[in-house]
């Protein structure tokens, strides 16, 4: 461990000695440090009356009394035990009996600080001054099943952060409170664009009218550019027998992620949890010839995955979604050309819609991988090379490809330098066996292609939802749904805001008129609020001229411009 993971870690053990002295007879399960920060799991004592719990006013206290534990500049004290020796230590500590039960070693590590004592490998600061006190805080409360399984017990977790100084907590805070206002969930209920109904299905994403325009110029422009980078667009089932998931394994090897399945005419159906068994039946329907490749074939497929309700998230973690897939079916000679082609669409493709910051891993050989060595070792070097030609700086991630072949995958950088995983090619050298998929090669015999899946946005709700935290709402003019409002002062203003509106709309813009009876000033801070790009007042003025009072998002200054100069003018920003 680096200093600052020694700091987290000995933090979690000084926030379980607080709670131990301020709620007697609590039971712990286990506090390992994480990103930014660490977290502990406690199991409260029984309480005569309600479950007793944890409650957010209670973290102040917790926090003051681990200051004051620091301030004691306790040593962290490292012994081994042998397990009978640690299972008298720990008698009253279930959680960490069933883990000393389950260690393979004679030894059991224990940390001592102070009056706490705790089952763990370490290391530790060996002084608590060497924490900083005014450079860590306790965040938030969860629950958490024991071991992670709905069949154990809900604990109470403590989250909390913590670094080497109080400039970097105060950072870190800042950034925090700038991701809460920009939380897709939140934004989304602002601007009408979505809603998940959890009472009738969690983790199913209902688009609103507002969403729904903006998915349709995402997946318009989607379409446009997939064709013209010689893509054919494909359509298939939402439904397969299970004869199909068999061949494909997904019945041996995702079997919990499928719904169950359903009977029809006494055959069993599921729900596609993937697309890409559905594409290999298009290319097995004819026999394929050498000249036929490459085949480069895309859908917007909608797919059905079971997910933990724990761990659903808005739009980023759903059960239904649509990926925007594609294969790429070739042969080996094509295969690197093709990489590199799909490589730089990606990039096209992100970022078109503001994303310029990357990072790239590389995923390669694991051990239970199966294939071709020749196949492994010429798809690492195809999938390296395009990288390097793109100029982007990449981490390889050893053993960490699929056991079906490497990969890449992208993460983009959002405005708040957060990263997002999108865009993923990854070779297959399963399906292709399994399918038994052929082409008649240059000799006249049958040869097995190479088979890349590929998605570049990675689905669109999970890039929706990333598109609206990048930009707080506030979508580029060409995304945004509605473009122009225009803002009627009076009734007597209405036909021709609705005159204004039709020409915007016979240009392809997408306008709304705001001719409801509140005041001017109430109807300009309400499409502030809603984050429309262009806003437009229509009064006595504009109705006797040719000019409109155009108020731009974030700027104050009021522009009077001709009406057909300014529709020129916004053609320029339908180009993404």
């Amino acid at each position: 461990m680096n200093k600052i993971e020694l700091i987290r870690h000995s933090l979690s053990h000084i926030m379980a000695n607080a709670v131990q002295e301020l709620f007697p007879g609590t039971r712990f399960a286990i506090g390992p440090v994480i990103e930014n920060g660490f977290y502990y799991d406690f199991d409260l004592p029984p309480a005569a009356k309600d479950e007793p719990i944890l409650r957010l006013e209670d973290l102040p206290k917790i926090e003051k009394r681990m200051r004051e534990i620091i301030a004691q500049n306790i040593e962290f004290k490292k012994s081994l035990k042998t397990k009978a020796d640690a299972k008298k230590i720990f008698a009253d500590q279930p959680y960490k009996l069933e883990l000393i039960k389950e260690l393979k070693t004679t030894k059991v590590t224990i940390y001592k600080s102070g009056k706490f004592t705790d089952l763990c490998a370490g290391p530790h600061v060996k002084l608590t001054k060497e924490i900083n006190p005014d450079a860590f805080k306790l965040t938030k409360i969860a629950g958490a099943y024991w071991r992670g399984s709905e069949k154990n017990k809900m604990l109470q977790r403590i989250y909390g952060v913590a670094f080497e100084t109080k400039k970097e907590l105060d950072n870190y805070l800042n950034l925090i409170e700038e991701a809460e206002k920009r939380d897709h969930r939140k934004i989304g209920k602002e601007l009408d664009l979505f809603s998940i109904h959890e009472e009738f299905g969690p983790g199913l994403v209902y688009w609103h009218p507002k969403g729904g325009r903006m998915r349709v110029v995402m997946e318009d422009f989607w379409r446009k550019t997939h064709y013209a980078n010689g893509y054919e667009i494909i359509f298939t089932p939402h439904i397969g027998k299970s004869d199909l998931w068999k061949i494909s394994g997904h019945l041996g090897f995702y079997n919990e992620n499928m719904y169950s399945s359903m009977e029809i005419d006494k055959n069993e159906y599921y729900i596609k949890p993937m697309n890409c068994p559905f594409h290999i039946l298009i290319y097995k329907n004819k026999t394929r010839s050498y000249r036929d490749l490459p085949l480069r074939w895309a859908e917007l497929g909608t797919v059905y995955r079971y997910e933990k309700t724990g761990v659903l998230h808005g739009l980023l973690r759903v059960r239904g979604f649509t990926q925007d897939d594609a294969h790429l079916i070739c042969t080996p000679e094509q295969m690197p050309d093709e990489i590199e082609k799909v490589l730089n669409f990606s990039l096209y493709i992100l970022r078109s819609f503001g994303f310029n910051d990357f990072h790239v891993y590389l995923a390669t050989k694991p051990k239970d991988a199966i294939g071709d060595k020749k196949k492994w070792d010429d798809a690492k070097k195809a999938l390296e090379n395009a990288i390097k030609k793109s100029k982007l700086s990449y981490d390889v991630d050893e053993g960490g490809g699929a056991f079906y072949g490497p990969k890449i995958d992208i993460k983009i950088k959002d405005a708040l330098g957060r990263e997002w995983q999108c865009t993923t090619i990854q070779f297959d050298f399963n399906m292709p066996e399994r399918f038994k998929m052929e082409y008649v090669g240059i000799d006249g015999k049958p040869h097995q292609p190479y088979m890349i899946h590929r998605a570049l946005m990675g689905s669109l709700e999970r890039f929706f939802g990333t598109v609206i935290e990048h930009y707080a709402g506030a979508f580029p003019f060409w995304l945004s749904p509605i473009q122009i409002r225009i803002l009627t002062v009076g009734e007597k203003h209405i036909k021709f805001a609705q005159q204004t509106k039709n020409k915007f709309t016979e240009n392809g813009f997408r306008v709304e008129v705001d001719d409801s009876d509140d005041t001017i000033g109430k109807k300009i801070r309400e499409a502030e609020m809603q984050k429309i790009p262009y806003i437009i007042v229509v009064g006595d003025k504009e109705m006797n001229s040719n000019n409109l009072a155009i108020r731009t998002r974030g700027k104050k200054d009021i522009e009077e411009i001709d009406i057909d100069k300014f529709i020129e003018k916004i053609k320029q920003e339908l180009i993404p």
